[in-house]
Protein backbone atom coordinates (compact mmCIF):
# COMPACT_ATOMS: atom_id res chain seq x y z
CA UNK A 1 0.00 0.00 0.00
CA UNK A 2 1.30 3.33 -0.70
CA UNK A 3 0.40 6.44 1.70
CA UNK A 4 -0.11 9.62 -0.16
CA UNK A 5 0.49 12.82 1.70
CA UNK A 6 -2.94 14.76 2.59
CA UNK A 7 -3.26 17.82 -0.20
CA UNK A 8 -2.03 21.10 1.58
CA UNK A 9 -4.50 23.99 1.48
CA UNK A 10 -3.07 24.74 -1.93
CA UNK A 11 -3.86 21.85 -3.40
CA UNK A 12 -7.49 21.78 -2.95
CA UNK A 13 -7.75 25.39 -4.60
CA UNK A 14 -8.36 25.58 -8.40
CA UNK A 15 -8.69 28.52 -10.39
CA UNK A 16 -11.72 28.89 -12.55
CA UNK A 17 -11.35 30.82 -15.56
CA UNK A 18 -15.09 32.56 -17.21
CA UNK A 19 -14.07 33.59 -20.95
CA UNK A 20 -15.87 36.64 -22.01
CA UNK A 21 -18.48 37.22 -24.15
CA UNK A 22 -17.93 37.46 -27.98
CA UNK A 23 -14.29 36.86 -27.56
CA UNK A 24 -13.90 34.56 -30.56
CA UNK A 25 -13.37 37.62 -32.67
CA UNK A 26 -10.18 37.71 -31.43
CA UNK A 27 -9.10 34.83 -29.34
CA UNK A 28 -9.87 31.16 -30.89
CA UNK A 29 -10.54 28.71 -27.99
CA UNK A 30 -10.16 25.51 -29.93
CA UNK A 31 -6.82 26.59 -30.76
CA UNK A 32 -6.35 28.31 -27.17
CA UNK A 33 -7.17 24.84 -25.44
CA UNK A 34 -4.82 22.93 -27.97
CA UNK A 35 -1.67 25.02 -26.85
CA UNK A 36 -2.42 24.67 -23.12
CA UNK A 37 -2.51 21.07 -23.77
CA UNK A 38 1.21 21.12 -25.54
CA UNK A 39 2.27 23.22 -22.45
CA UNK A 40 0.84 20.59 -20.08
CA UNK A 41 2.82 17.83 -21.12
CA UNK A 42 6.00 19.63 -21.27
CA UNK A 43 4.95 21.35 -17.54
CA UNK A 44 5.06 24.85 -18.96
CA UNK A 45 2.45 27.31 -17.34
CA UNK A 46 -0.95 26.24 -15.33
CA UNK A 47 -1.90 22.81 -15.57
CA UNK A 48 -5.12 22.44 -17.26
CA UNK A 49 -7.64 20.41 -15.58
CA UNK A 50 -10.49 20.24 -17.23
CA UNK A 51 -12.97 22.38 -19.56
CA UNK A 52 -16.54 23.48 -20.62
CA UNK A 53 -17.91 25.41 -23.58
CA UNK A 54 -17.38 29.08 -21.75
CA UNK A 55 -14.21 28.54 -19.84
CA UNK A 56 -11.80 25.98 -18.12
CA UNK A 57 -10.32 24.88 -14.73
CA UNK A 58 -6.31 25.55 -14.31
CA UNK A 59 -3.97 24.64 -11.51
CA UNK A 60 -3.95 27.04 -8.49
CA UNK A 61 -0.37 28.84 -8.33
CA UNK A 62 0.29 31.15 -4.90
CA UNK A 63 1.61 33.37 -7.20
CA UNK A 64 1.18 37.25 -7.67
CA UNK A 65 1.50 39.38 -10.85
CA UNK A 66 4.61 41.26 -11.43
CA UNK A 67 5.28 45.40 -11.29
CA UNK A 68 6.01 47.31 -13.58
CA UNK A 69 8.71 48.20 -11.95
CA UNK A 70 9.25 45.01 -11.63
CA UNK A 71 9.86 44.38 -15.45
CA UNK A 72 13.16 47.05 -15.15
CA UNK A 73 14.34 44.89 -12.60
CA UNK A 74 18.23 44.06 -13.53
CA UNK A 75 17.87 40.64 -12.03
CA UNK A 76 14.07 39.78 -12.62
CA UNK A 77 15.06 41.28 -16.43
CA UNK A 78 17.36 38.22 -17.22
CA UNK A 79 15.04 35.90 -15.40
CA UNK A 80 12.21 36.40 -17.64
CA UNK A 81 14.71 36.11 -20.56
CA UNK A 82 15.90 32.04 -18.98
CA UNK A 83 11.85 31.51 -19.35
CA UNK A 84 11.50 32.31 -22.34
CA UNK A 85 14.26 30.89 -24.08
CA UNK A 86 12.94 27.75 -21.89
CA UNK A 87 9.32 28.14 -24.01
CA UNK A 88 10.82 28.68 -27.34
CA UNK A 89 13.07 25.66 -27.61
CA UNK A 90 10.72 23.65 -25.19
CA UNK A 91 7.69 23.98 -27.81
CA UNK A 92 8.01 22.24 -31.18
CA UNK A 93 6.01 24.14 -33.79
CA UNK A 94 3.17 22.04 -35.81
CA UNK A 95 4.19 22.03 -39.77
CA UNK A 96 0.45 23.62 -39.96
CA UNK A 97 1.96 26.51 -37.64
CA UNK A 98 5.48 27.07 -39.63
CA UNK A 99 4.23 27.15 -42.89
CA UNK A 100 1.19 29.61 -41.82
CA UNK A 101 3.75 32.43 -40.99
CA UNK A 102 3.60 34.71 -37.63
CA UNK A 103 1.31 34.86 -36.35
CA UNK A 104 1.09 38.35 -35.82
CA UNK A 105 0.28 38.76 -39.84
CA UNK A 106 -2.43 36.59 -39.13
CA UNK A 107 -4.17 38.42 -36.28
CA UNK A 108 -3.34 41.75 -38.66
CA UNK A 109 -5.40 40.03 -41.54
CA UNK A 110 -8.21 38.61 -39.22
CA UNK A 111 -8.56 41.63 -36.96
CA UNK A 112 -8.16 44.44 -40.00
CA UNK A 113 -11.80 43.32 -41.49
CA UNK A 114 -13.29 43.62 -37.85
CA UNK A 115 -11.99 47.14 -37.85
CA UNK A 116 -13.39 48.79 -40.68
CA UNK A 117 -16.74 49.72 -40.11
CA UNK A 118 -15.57 50.41 -36.60
CA UNK A 119 -12.92 52.91 -37.41
CA UNK A 120 -14.63 54.44 -40.48
CA UNK A 121 -17.97 55.10 -37.99
CA UNK A 122 -15.04 56.94 -35.54
CA UNK A 123 -12.75 58.90 -38.55
CA UNK A 124 -16.42 60.54 -39.34
CA UNK A 125 -17.82 61.62 -36.39
CA UNK A 126 -14.20 63.37 -36.63
CA UNK A 127 -13.98 64.97 -39.61
CA UNK A 128 -17.83 65.89 -39.96
CA UNK A 129 -18.78 67.53 -36.43
CA UNK A 130 -21.50 69.16 -37.79
CA UNK A 131 -22.93 66.28 -38.91
CA UNK A 132 -22.26 64.85 -35.58
CA UNK A 133 -22.91 67.40 -32.85
CA UNK A 134 -22.04 65.43 -30.29
CA UNK A 135 -20.32 66.60 -26.94
CA UNK A 136 -16.78 67.23 -27.31
CA UNK A 137 -16.53 66.63 -23.85
CA UNK A 138 -16.00 62.80 -25.40
CA UNK A 139 -11.90 62.49 -25.17
CA UNK A 140 -11.41 60.59 -28.06
CA UNK A 141 -12.80 63.22 -30.20
CA UNK A 142 -10.31 65.51 -28.96
CA UNK A 143 -7.96 63.68 -30.35
CA UNK A 144 -8.47 63.56 -34.08
CA UNK A 145 -7.99 60.96 -36.37
CA UNK A 146 -7.47 57.30 -34.47
CA UNK A 147 -4.85 56.39 -36.47
CA UNK A 148 -3.27 59.99 -37.36
CA UNK A 149 -4.41 59.43 -40.54
CA UNK A 150 -7.47 57.96 -42.63
CA UNK A 151 -7.78 54.15 -41.88
CA UNK A 152 -7.09 53.30 -45.50
CA UNK A 153 -3.75 55.52 -45.14
CA UNK A 154 -2.70 53.22 -42.27
CA UNK A 155 -3.26 50.17 -43.44
CA UNK A 156 -1.36 50.94 -46.52
CA UNK A 157 1.54 52.10 -44.08
CA UNK A 158 1.35 48.66 -43.15
CA UNK A 159 0.79 47.08 -46.12
CA UNK A 160 3.81 48.77 -47.44
CA UNK A 161 5.92 48.17 -43.98
CA UNK A 162 5.08 44.50 -44.46
CA UNK A 163 5.99 43.95 -48.36
CA UNK A 164 9.80 46.10 -46.83
CA UNK A 165 10.37 43.31 -43.89
CA UNK A 166 9.69 39.88 -45.96
CA UNK A 167 12.08 41.61 -48.92
CA UNK A 168 14.83 42.79 -45.77
CA UNK A 169 14.32 38.84 -44.62
CA UNK A 170 14.58 37.49 -48.16
CA UNK A 171 11.12 36.64 -47.90
CA UNK A 172 8.23 34.19 -46.40
CA UNK A 173 10.14 30.71 -46.39
CA UNK A 174 13.44 33.33 -44.41
CA UNK A 175 10.76 34.17 -41.90
CA UNK A 176 9.12 30.91 -41.61
CA UNK A 177 12.49 29.44 -41.09
CA UNK A 178 13.38 31.60 -37.73
CA UNK A 179 10.00 31.04 -36.34
CA UNK A 180 9.81 29.91 -32.70
CA UNK A 181 7.03 28.81 -30.38
CA UNK A 182 6.35 32.54 -28.92
CA UNK A 183 4.24 33.95 -26.11
CA UNK A 184 3.33 37.06 -28.03
CA UNK A 185 1.84 38.96 -24.67
CA UNK A 186 4.47 38.80 -22.13
CA UNK A 187 2.87 42.09 -20.13
CA UNK A 188 4.04 42.18 -16.52
CA UNK A 189 0.14 41.04 -15.91
CA UNK A 190 1.07 37.67 -17.21
CA UNK A 191 3.95 36.96 -15.20
CA UNK A 192 3.43 35.49 -12.03
CA UNK A 193 6.23 34.36 -9.52
CA UNK A 194 5.11 31.59 -7.03
CA UNK A 195 6.14 32.17 -3.38
CA UNK A 196 7.35 28.86 -2.09
CA UNK A 197 7.33 27.99 0.77
CA UNK A 198 9.43 25.47 3.49
CA UNK A 199 12.23 23.77 1.75
CA UNK A 200 10.97 24.13 -1.96
CA UNK A 201 13.71 23.62 -4.72
CA UNK A 202 12.68 26.52 -6.32
CA UNK A 203 15.01 28.59 -3.38
CA UNK A 204 17.92 27.26 -4.74
CA UNK A 205 19.94 29.87 -6.63
CA UNK A 206 20.23 27.75 -9.48
CA UNK A 207 16.15 27.33 -9.55
CA UNK A 208 15.23 30.94 -8.96
CA UNK A 209 14.60 31.95 -12.31
CA UNK A 210 11.51 29.13 -12.18
CA UNK A 211 9.64 30.65 -9.43
CA UNK A 212 8.52 32.64 -12.76
CA UNK A 213 5.57 31.27 -14.24
CA UNK A 214 4.31 32.81 -17.78
CA UNK A 215 0.03 32.86 -18.43
CA UNK A 216 -2.70 33.67 -20.69
CA UNK A 217 -1.86 31.87 -23.94
CA UNK A 218 -4.43 32.88 -25.43
CA UNK A 219 -2.01 34.82 -28.12
CA UNK A 220 0.43 31.80 -28.33
CA UNK A 221 1.73 30.81 -31.29
CA UNK A 222 4.53 31.10 -33.94
CA UNK A 223 6.25 34.17 -34.41
CA UNK A 224 10.11 35.55 -34.35
CA UNK A 225 12.07 36.02 -31.35
CA UNK A 226 12.69 39.52 -32.48
CA UNK A 227 9.11 40.37 -32.30
CA UNK A 228 8.52 38.30 -29.06
CA UNK A 229 11.43 41.05 -27.85
CA UNK A 230 9.78 43.86 -29.49
CA UNK A 231 6.51 42.72 -27.46
CA UNK A 232 8.23 42.32 -24.30
CA UNK A 233 10.34 45.68 -24.33
CA UNK A 234 7.35 47.67 -25.50
CA UNK A 235 5.42 46.11 -22.31
CA UNK A 236 8.16 48.31 -19.84
CA UNK A 237 6.50 51.64 -21.14
CA UNK A 238 2.86 50.50 -20.14
CA UNK A 239 1.56 50.50 -16.45
CA UNK A 240 -2.10 49.53 -16.41
CA UNK A 241 -2.94 50.40 -12.94
CA UNK A 242 -2.20 53.81 -13.38
CA UNK A 243 -4.72 55.89 -12.06
CA UNK A 244 -4.76 58.95 -14.90
CA UNK A 245 -3.90 56.91 -17.98
CA UNK A 246 -3.69 53.15 -17.68
CA UNK A 247 -3.93 53.25 -21.83
CA UNK A 248 -0.71 55.72 -21.98
CA UNK A 249 2.45 54.10 -23.86
CA UNK A 250 5.37 56.07 -22.39
CA UNK A 251 7.86 55.68 -24.97
CA UNK A 252 10.59 57.23 -22.74
CA UNK A 253 10.46 54.26 -20.45
CA UNK A 254 11.26 51.68 -23.26
CA UNK A 255 14.69 49.76 -22.26
CA UNK A 256 17.78 51.24 -23.38
CA UNK A 257 20.03 49.60 -25.64
CA UNK A 258 22.43 48.34 -22.74
CA UNK A 259 19.10 46.95 -21.05
CA UNK A 260 18.09 44.82 -24.13
CA UNK A 261 21.53 43.66 -24.17
CA UNK A 262 21.44 42.68 -20.83
CA UNK A 263 18.01 40.59 -21.37
CA UNK A 264 19.47 39.14 -24.78
CA UNK A 265 22.78 37.87 -23.60
CA UNK A 266 20.69 36.39 -20.72
CA UNK A 267 18.43 34.72 -23.36
CA UNK A 268 21.03 33.27 -25.63
CA UNK A 269 23.68 32.19 -22.49
CA UNK A 270 20.64 30.11 -21.13
CA UNK A 271 21.28 26.60 -21.36
CA UNK A 272 17.47 24.84 -20.95
CA UNK A 273 17.91 22.03 -18.72
CA UNK A 274 15.36 19.38 -20.68
CA UNK A 275 16.96 16.12 -18.64
CA UNK A 276 14.86 16.32 -15.47
CA UNK A 277 11.61 13.57 -15.88
CA UNK A 278 8.61 15.30 -17.74
CA UNK A 279 10.63 18.11 -19.02
CA UNK A 280 10.68 19.42 -22.32
CA UNK A 281 12.94 17.74 -24.99
CA UNK A 282 15.09 20.61 -25.97
CA UNK A 283 14.41 21.25 -29.92
CA UNK A 284 16.78 23.40 -32.08
CA UNK A 285 15.84 26.17 -34.10
CA UNK A 286 15.51 24.83 -37.60
CA UNK A 287 18.57 26.66 -39.25
CA UNK A 288 21.05 25.03 -36.36
CA UNK A 289 23.33 22.25 -35.76
CA UNK A 290 25.09 21.27 -32.57
CA UNK A 291 24.32 25.08 -31.89
CA UNK A 292 25.94 26.52 -34.81
CA UNK A 293 23.80 28.52 -37.44
CA UNK A 294 23.88 26.67 -41.29
CA UNK A 295 23.04 29.78 -43.01
CA UNK A 296 23.02 33.03 -40.79
CA UNK A 297 21.52 36.22 -42.31
CA UNK A 298 23.19 39.66 -40.01
CA UNK A 299 21.82 42.66 -40.29
CA UNK A 300 24.36 45.73 -41.61
CA UNK A 301 24.76 48.64 -39.99
CA UNK A 302 23.35 50.47 -43.47
CA UNK A 303 20.29 52.37 -44.03
CA UNK A 304 17.17 50.34 -43.41
CA UNK A 305 16.17 50.25 -47.05
CA UNK A 306 19.32 48.29 -47.66
CA UNK A 307 19.56 45.99 -44.49
CA UNK A 308 20.50 42.22 -45.27
CA UNK A 309 18.22 40.17 -43.12
CA UNK A 310 17.36 39.65 -39.94
CA UNK A 311 18.84 37.87 -37.05
CA UNK A 312 16.95 34.59 -35.55
CA UNK A 313 17.52 32.42 -32.62
CA UNK A 314 21.41 31.66 -32.93
CA UNK A 315 21.01 29.20 -29.68
CA UNK A 316 23.52 28.68 -27.47
CA UNK A 317 26.22 25.68 -27.95
CA UNK A 318 25.53 23.25 -25.36
CA UNK A 319 27.73 22.86 -22.25
CA UNK A 320 29.37 19.58 -23.74
CA UNK A 321 30.42 21.51 -27.04
CA UNK A 322 31.94 24.32 -25.43
CA UNK A 323 34.05 21.48 -23.15
CA UNK A 324 34.92 19.77 -26.79
CA UNK A 325 35.82 22.95 -28.13
CA UNK A 326 39.80 22.70 -27.78
CA UNK A 327 39.59 18.85 -29.27
CA UNK A 328 38.23 20.27 -32.04
CA UNK A 329 41.42 22.87 -32.77
CA UNK A 330 44.49 22.21 -34.58
CA UNK A 331 47.21 22.21 -31.49
CA UNK A 332 48.85 25.19 -32.60
CA UNK A 333 45.72 26.97 -32.79
CA UNK A 334 44.92 30.07 -30.37
CA UNK A 335 45.55 29.79 -26.60
CA UNK A 336 42.64 29.36 -24.32
CA UNK A 337 42.15 33.21 -23.76
CA UNK A 338 41.84 33.83 -27.05
CA UNK A 339 39.33 30.84 -27.76
CA UNK A 340 37.04 32.74 -25.18
CA UNK A 341 37.65 36.21 -26.91
CA UNK A 342 36.52 34.69 -30.23
CA UNK A 343 33.12 33.13 -28.14
CA UNK A 344 32.72 36.65 -26.90
CA UNK A 345 33.07 37.88 -30.24
CA UNK A 346 30.55 36.03 -31.99
CA UNK A 347 27.99 36.38 -28.77
CA UNK A 348 28.21 39.82 -28.97
CA UNK A 349 27.13 40.06 -32.72
CA UNK A 350 24.74 37.55 -32.07
CA UNK A 351 22.89 39.92 -28.92
CA UNK A 352 23.54 43.16 -31.94
CA UNK A 353 21.78 41.10 -34.58
CA UNK A 354 18.59 40.14 -32.29
CA UNK A 355 18.26 43.84 -31.24
CA UNK A 356 18.60 45.25 -34.50
CA UNK A 357 15.77 42.63 -35.48
CA UNK A 358 13.28 43.66 -32.78
CA UNK A 359 13.50 46.98 -33.66
CA UNK A 360 11.87 45.93 -37.02
CA UNK A 361 9.41 43.93 -35.87
CA UNK A 362 8.26 46.71 -33.40
CA UNK A 363 6.73 48.31 -35.88
CA UNK A 364 4.58 45.19 -36.70
CA UNK A 365 4.01 45.21 -33.19
CA UNK A 366 2.59 47.54 -32.84
CA UNK A 367 0.18 47.89 -35.85
CA UNK A 368 -1.37 44.54 -34.22
CA UNK A 369 -2.07 46.27 -31.06
CA UNK A 370 -3.86 49.17 -32.86
CA UNK A 371 -6.06 46.91 -34.59
CA UNK A 372 -6.83 44.92 -31.10
CA UNK A 373 -7.62 48.58 -29.34
CA UNK A 374 -9.94 49.48 -32.40
CA UNK A 375 -11.96 46.51 -32.17
CA UNK A 376 -12.70 46.50 -28.58
CA UNK A 377 -13.58 50.34 -28.51
CA UNK A 378 -16.65 50.87 -26.81
CA UNK A 379 -18.64 54.62 -27.59
CA UNK A 380 -22.00 55.38 -26.73
CA UNK A 381 -24.04 55.32 -29.73
CA UNK A 382 -21.49 53.43 -32.49
CA UNK A 383 -23.19 50.07 -32.43
CA UNK A 384 -26.54 51.34 -32.96
CA UNK A 385 -25.58 53.65 -35.87
CA UNK A 386 -23.41 50.72 -37.53
CA UNK A 387 -26.38 48.71 -36.90
CA UNK A 388 -28.84 50.98 -39.04
CA UNK A 389 -26.12 51.77 -41.53
CA UNK A 390 -25.21 48.10 -42.04
CA UNK A 391 -29.20 47.91 -42.45
CA UNK A 392 -29.68 50.98 -44.73
CA UNK A 393 -27.03 49.37 -47.15
CA UNK A 394 -28.42 45.72 -46.98
CA UNK A 395 -31.79 47.84 -48.42
CA UNK A 396 -30.56 49.66 -51.04
CA UNK A 397 -28.85 47.08 -52.28
CA UNK A 398 -32.05 44.59 -52.22
CA UNK A 399 -34.11 47.55 -53.44
CA UNK A 400 -31.22 47.59 -57.04
CA UNK A 401 -31.21 43.95 -56.97
CA UNK A 402 -34.92 43.30 -57.00
CA UNK A 403 -35.79 46.43 -59.72
CA UNK A 404 -32.96 44.77 -61.73
CA UNK A 405 -34.87 41.50 -61.37
CA UNK A 406 -37.93 42.81 -61.68
CA UNK A 407 -37.12 44.53 -65.18
CA UNK A 408 -35.47 41.34 -66.89
CA UNK A 409 -37.78 38.89 -65.67
CA UNK A 410 -40.33 38.21 -68.55
CA UNK A 411 -43.33 37.73 -65.75
CA UNK A 412 -43.07 40.63 -63.07
CA UNK A 413 -43.21 39.66 -59.75
CA UNK A 414 -46.20 41.24 -57.91
CA UNK A 415 -45.47 43.88 -54.97
CA UNK A 416 -46.30 41.45 -51.91
CA UNK A 417 -43.46 38.76 -53.67
CA UNK A 418 -41.13 41.63 -54.05
CA UNK A 419 -41.46 42.51 -50.00
CA UNK A 420 -41.49 39.09 -49.08
CA UNK A 421 -38.33 38.02 -50.63
CA UNK A 422 -37.09 41.98 -48.96
CA UNK A 423 -38.06 40.38 -46.06
CA UNK A 424 -35.80 37.45 -46.02
CA UNK A 425 -32.65 39.12 -47.02
CA UNK A 426 -33.37 41.64 -44.25
CA UNK A 427 -33.16 38.88 -42.21
CA UNK A 428 -30.04 37.17 -43.44
CA UNK A 429 -28.11 40.78 -43.96
CA UNK A 430 -29.23 40.83 -40.08
CA UNK A 431 -26.94 37.53 -39.08
CA UNK A 432 -24.34 39.03 -41.13
CA UNK A 433 -24.26 42.03 -39.08
CA UNK A 434 -24.41 39.87 -35.86
CA UNK A 435 -21.20 38.58 -36.76
CA UNK A 436 -19.54 41.18 -38.35
CA UNK A 437 -20.13 44.12 -36.55
CA UNK A 438 -20.78 42.91 -33.54
CA UNK A 439 -18.36 45.44 -30.77
CA UNK A 440 -18.97 44.03 -27.47
CA UNK A 441 -15.73 42.37 -27.73
CA UNK A 442 -13.52 41.12 -24.40
CA UNK A 443 -10.50 39.79 -24.46
CA UNK A 444 -6.98 39.29 -22.38
CA UNK A 445 -5.38 42.96 -22.33
CA UNK A 446 -4.90 44.42 -18.70
CA UNK A 447 -7.12 44.05 -16.79
CA UNK A 448 -8.05 41.10 -17.64
CA UNK A 449 -10.91 41.61 -18.73
CA UNK A 450 -12.12 38.96 -21.10
CA UNK A 451 -11.50 35.83 -18.44
CA UNK A 452 -12.16 36.01 -14.81
CA UNK A 453 -10.53 33.97 -12.53
CA UNK A 454 -13.27 33.40 -10.29
CA UNK A 455 -12.91 36.48 -7.98
CA UNK A 456 -15.80 38.69 -10.28
CA UNK A 457 -15.44 42.64 -11.44
CA UNK A 458 -15.20 44.70 -8.57
CA UNK A 459 -18.03 46.57 -8.43
CA UNK A 460 -19.31 50.38 -6.78
CA UNK A 461 -21.83 51.14 -4.24
CA UNK A 462 -24.38 51.17 -6.82
CA UNK A 463 -23.76 47.84 -8.00
CA UNK A 464 -22.23 49.01 -11.70
CA UNK A 465 -18.48 47.95 -12.52
CA UNK A 466 -15.45 49.80 -12.25
CA UNK A 467 -14.62 52.10 -14.96
CA UNK A 468 -13.47 50.05 -18.35
CA UNK A 469 -10.22 50.13 -20.12
CA UNK A 470 -10.12 52.70 -22.22
CA UNK A 471 -9.80 50.50 -25.38
CA UNK A 472 -9.91 53.53 -27.96
CA UNK A 473 -7.69 55.81 -26.11
CA UNK A 474 -4.89 52.72 -26.25
CA UNK A 475 -5.18 52.14 -30.19
CA UNK A 476 -4.91 56.10 -30.71
CA UNK A 477 -1.96 56.61 -28.36
CA UNK A 478 0.12 52.80 -30.08
CA UNK A 479 -0.70 54.61 -33.49
CA UNK A 480 1.60 57.58 -32.56
CA UNK A 481 4.35 54.76 -31.46
CA UNK A 482 4.19 52.86 -35.15
CA UNK A 483 4.46 56.34 -37.58
CA UNK A 484 7.42 56.99 -34.71
CA UNK A 485 8.98 53.95 -36.04
CA UNK A 486 8.11 54.33 -39.54
CA UNK A 487 9.89 57.72 -39.44
CA UNK A 488 12.77 56.58 -37.44
CA UNK A 489 13.18 54.05 -39.94
CA UNK A 490 13.11 56.38 -43.19
CA UNK A 491 9.84 54.40 -44.53
CA UNK A 492 7.68 57.16 -44.55
CA UNK A 493 8.75 61.00 -44.52
CA UNK A 494 8.07 63.88 -42.37
CA UNK A 495 6.23 65.56 -45.38
CA UNK A 496 3.88 62.87 -46.29
CA UNK A 497 1.95 62.93 -42.72
CA UNK A 498 0.00 65.68 -40.81
CA UNK A 499 2.50 68.35 -39.21
CA UNK A 500 0.45 67.78 -35.61
CA UNK A 501 0.84 64.04 -36.30
CA UNK A 502 4.88 64.21 -36.44
CA UNK A 503 5.05 66.42 -33.56
CA UNK A 504 2.92 63.74 -31.43
CA UNK A 505 4.87 60.72 -33.20
CA UNK A 506 6.66 58.61 -29.79
CA UNK A 507 9.93 58.52 -31.38
CA UNK A 508 11.97 56.03 -30.43
CA UNK A 509 16.15 56.38 -32.40
CA UNK A 510 17.69 52.87 -31.26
Amino acid sequence: MTLRKPPTEIDRKLLLRIYGPNAEHLIDRSKELEVLKRLARKKIGPRLLGTFINGRFEQYLNARPLTPEELRDPEISRQIAKRMRELHEGIDLTIEERSAGPLLWQNWDKWVKLCKKIIEWLDEQITNPRKFPKSRAEAWRTRGLICGVPWSLFCKAVDNYRKWLEETYGGRESIRDHLVFAHNDTQYGNILRIEPAGESPLLLPANEHKQLVVIDFEYANANTPGLEFANHFTEWCYNYHDSTAPWACNAAAYPRPDEQRRFIRAYLQHHPDFSSPGSPTLTRNPLSVDGQKTNERVISDAKPTTLSGLGGLDPAPSPLASSLLDARQPRFSSSYTDLEKAHQRKLDAQVENLIRGTRLWRVANSAQWVAWGIVQAKVSGMEDDIEAQTLRAGENTERTASNDEAASSPSPKRPADILEMNGRQKESKGLEKDLEVKLNLEASRPPHDSETDGAGDEVSEEGEAEDEFDYLAYAQDRALFFWGDMLELGLVKEEELPGDLVERAKRISY
